[in-house]
């Protein structure tokens, strides 16, 4: 449990910082991170916690901002600004669960991955609940339809492609072709799917039939791929290091703890 407020910003060392639940990103949006801090710098200060490292010096677990620290990284910059809080390792990485929840542009699988840690973890759907925000409701069928591997209909449902109410019955009807067409014409009738999503539903129980209901997800990671260097827009390149020590605006710290405090950054 987190037992101090930070007040104020300091300067930490990238390379003194883990990643405790990292991410794979959408390319568009980190791009447009990294252009943004580039032309106006940083708005929001990432969140680490202190930690004694392996050499005996200063180390610091990432809570939240993991698109923001590699977009500095990107740019070349050796410190960034960063609130540093008291909390232990479990609620770091719970800390860190929730901002990717909340994340906008959240993608599909995404929240799955996270339910499946805390499971993994021994949490229970009450404590999933109170711990990530997520309704009661919601956080219960998606952990029906993830105990049936139902992954393409999470998938289906974060996309907005169908209800869930339909994908949980989906999930619990038999395997036949003619009661699933039966009941999603039903479901449109009643009203549970509108539009196109008949259509798209339709097309979702072929793909389920024929591709079972998982999701390769390295197939999908792939289209989410870190940015490496040479992915930047143009003017969007890790700056010129200067001189022989390689110091960039942010690298007047000291290289083994936090630089001077600062009310704000930019």
């Amino acid at each position: 449990m987190m037992t101090d407020t930070p007040e104020s910003v300091t300067l930490v060392p990238i390379d003194r910082i883990e990643i405790l639940n990292s991410r794979d990103r959408n390319m568009k949006v980190f791009e447009e991170i990294v252009e943004n801090i580039r032309t106006i710098g940083l708005k929001k200060p990432i969140t680490v916690t202190e930690r004694e490292g392996a050499d005996g010096t200063t180390a610091y677990l990432l809570v939240c901002g993991e698109g923001r620290l590699n977009a500095f990284r990107l740019l070349g910059e050796s410190h960034i600004p960063a609130l540093v809080v008291n909390v232990t390792d479990e609620d770091a990485f719970i800390m860190s669960l929730a901002e990717n929840i909340a994340r906008r542009g959240h993608r599909p699988l995404e929240i799955l991955a996270d339910i499946e840690l805390l499971l993994a973890r021994e949490y229970t759907i009450d404590d999933i609940i109170h711990r990530t925000g997520l309704s009661q409701k919601y956080v219960r069928d998606i952990v029906f339809l993830l105990e049936k591997g139902e992954e393409r209909l999470i998938e289906a449902v974060q996309n907005n492609t169908i209800p869930l109410t339909a994908a949980l019955e989906i999930a619990r009807a038999k395997n036949d072709d003619g009661d699933l067409g039966d009941m999603l014409e039903e479901a449109y009738k009643s009203g549970q799917l509108k539009g196109h999503q008949l259509t798209d539903a339709k097309r979702l129980m072929e793909k389920r039939r024929d591709k079972g209901p998982k999701i390769q997800r390295a197939a999908q990671a792939a289209q989410f791929r870190p940015l490496a260097g040479k992915d930047l827009p143009k003017g969007s390149r890790p700056p010129a290091q200067d001189g022989a020590q390689g110091r960039t605006r942010t690298s007047a710290a000291p290289a083994g703890g936090p630089g001077p405090e600062i009310p704000l950054w930019r």
